[in-house]
């Protein structure tokens, strides 16, 4: 028996739940850390938040990011920036390996 294919519909709301669960776990993880986010990491969680409730997405512009994904390409790197200092880590780094062409 085949598996159905979810149609676009549902991969978008998947992808914004997966954002906003996302933005929910880096803002908890600080505040249980008792790690002081900046002023700037605060309202950019808050405004990602915002805009992807009420468009389903953070950016407008498809050369930024995956048009299946709820944040763009930097928006998701700046995620895991705060992520990773909620957790302790000095900072989030992109793992070595081959350089990018």
């Amino acid at each position: 028996m085949k598996s159905r294919i979810p149609t676009r519909e549902e991969r978008q709301k998947a992808a914004k739940r997966a954002a906003l669960r996302a933005l929910k776990k880096a803002q908890k993880a600080a505040d249980a850390a008792g790690v002081k986010l900046s002023d700037w990491e605060g309202e950019f969680i808050a405004s990602v938040s915002e805009r992807v409730e009420k468009y389903g997405r953070a950016f407008r512009d498809a050369e930024k990011g995956n048009l299946g994904s709820s944040l763009s390409a930097r928006q998701a790197v700046k995620l895991k920036e705060i992520a990773g200092k909620a957790s302790g880590k000095a900072t989030w780094r992109r793992k070595p390996g081959k350089p990018v062409e």
